[in-house]
């Protein structure tokens, strides 16, 4: 399903539609969770051109003429399922998550996103889902090979790191090919030893751009969701992110006050994990950390008076009175505000992430103006690069590793620019025998964010 539907226009209300009825049932057995699906737009639509039967696209639900052919239990369950999807954002996390990631596999988002809001649903007996409906414990045992019941999944698992888990999908050997001639004419020409050619080789097969091969884990979850109805259209407003925060607000004290008046009756189970979390974007959080530590302090300075004392002349009164004391001025503690930035290129920090938090550092410091060292390793450091103010350009900087962590080494090495402060992206996988005296701030991945951090501060990065 690549586009939204157009209206049908049958000449139905403007509150009638194909799941009237289902509605009606499910505000019967569930007035405040069922009630969610008022807040929703439902559409009727036309499909002779694509075999739609329900779908939805974050904004509203659209049904086909199919659906009114199904018994009602199941209209219900369909209209419930998709309730559900527009209430938790999906479509809108898929977009989101597919900006963050850069390759994401929608059916395998789709069959995440089912398996949450069908177990969501599962307890209730007013209603049936479709034939072919995936469940997350049964997911979780198929992907995973973890057993653990419904309602503790659904209170540990929310749909990002859910997707993350089961897609294990790497570049097809074709693609491997196409683009490897010029790393085997490195390797022929630098050798380096057989562990080195097999790190490249790992990641290389992660970062290939082409078609993408299954693993395991991928295709044990297509194989359990073969009749599933793919029902996640692109969000409808994707082209608005900077809405993302206020809707997801709106939609999650929506969500929590429907349970509440249900109770025992609610739609929503155990769903704690997966509800719409509202987040402050990590780059505003980095922006705002480096702005407080590279922002230029004043400073007393005695080799001249302050402006207040230039302006009076010295003196007291209108009249030229008393001589007033030395008010002494102020000066900037530095001349140019200088940032370590340090990236542990051990094999963890995906491309993307990367190329993200490297045009961020690189706006930022243009900004302030700021003198930049990048100081790049694994166990030990393998390149030093410094910028001037404004000259910076981290996409440029090349990015090589792949051996142990140990952050030691790097810190060091930034201690010798005596940096007014430092940001180390990594994923705190290793030591750090050595505290340095500027302050540091943690950038860490989202897959890692419970790793704890030496020193300093920790921002994770979503």
């Amino acid at each position: 399903m690549s586009s939204v539907p157009t209206d049908s226009g049958r000449g139905r209300g403007i509150h009638c539609h194909r799941g009237t009825r289902a509605i009606q049932k499910m505000v019967e057995f569930a007035p405040s969770t069922g009630g969610l699906a008022l807040w929703i737009r439902h559409q009727d639509v036309d499909a002779e051109n694509m075999r739609l039967l329900v779908a939805n696209d974050g904004a509203a639900i659209y049904y086909g003429p199919a659906f009114e052919d199904l018994p009602l239990p199941v209209q219900v369950g369909m209209v419930a399922h998709q309730v559900l999807h527009v209430a938790l954002r999906h479509p809108q996390r898929q977009a989101e998550l597919a900006r963050l990631l850069g390759d994401l596999d929608t059916e395998l988002f789709n069959v995440c996103a089912d398996a949450i809001v069908n177990s969501t649903l599962s307890h209730l007996s007013w209603l049936q889902l479709p034939a072919g409906s995936v469940l997350l414990d049964e997911l979780l045992f198929a992907t995973l090979e973890i057993r653990q019941g419904i309602d503790r999944s659904l209170l540990e698992w929310d749909l990002e790191r859910l997707y993350r888990a089961i897609d294990d999908r790497r570049a097809s050997e074709s693609a491997l090919r196409a683009g490897s001639g010029s790393r085997k004419q490195q390797d022929a020409e630098g050798g380096g030893s057989g562990r080195g050619r097999r790190d490249e080789r790992e990641q290389a097969l992660d970062s290939a751009p082409g078609e993408r091969e299954d693993g395991p884990r991928a295709a044990r979850a297509r194989r359990l969701a073969a009749d599933m109805i793919r029902d996640l259209l692109p969000a409808a407003d994707a082209d608005r992110p900077e809405h993302e925060a206020e809707q997801s607000r709106e939609w999650r004290e929506r969500i929590i006050r429907a349970h509440a008046g249900d109770g025992a009756h609610s739609m929503l189970r155990e769903l704690i994990a997966d509800l719409p979390k509202v987040r402050t974007p990590w780059e505003l959080l980095l922006r705002t950390q480096l702005a407080r530590g590279l922002s230029l302090r004043p400073d007393l300075s005695w080799s001249r008076p302050s402006r207040s004392y230039l302006a009076n002349r010295g003196r007291v009164g209108r009249t030229g009175g008393k001589r007033m004391p030395w008010e002494p001025g102020s000066s900037s503690a530095r001349a140019v505000a200088r940032l370590a930035v340090m990236v542990d290129v051990s094999g963890s920090i995906e491309p993307p992430l990367l190329e993200r938090f490297a045009r961020e550092i690189e706006a930022i410091t243009r900004r302030m103006e700021a003198r930049v060292v990048v100081i790049i390793g694994d166990d030990r450091v393998t390149a030093i690069e410094t910028f001037e103010p404004g000259r910076s350009n981290l996409r440029e900087v090349r990015f090589q590793g792949g051996g142990g962590t140990d952050f030691s080494p790097l810190l060091e090495a930034a201690e010798r620019y005596a940096p007014d402060m430092a940001v180390f992206l990594t994923d705190l996988d290793g030591p750090a025998d050595y505290r340095p005296s500027f302050p540091v701030l943690w950038a860490v991945p989202v897959e890692h964010a419970a790793m704890p951090h030496p020193f300093g501060r920790k921002l994770v990065l979503e």
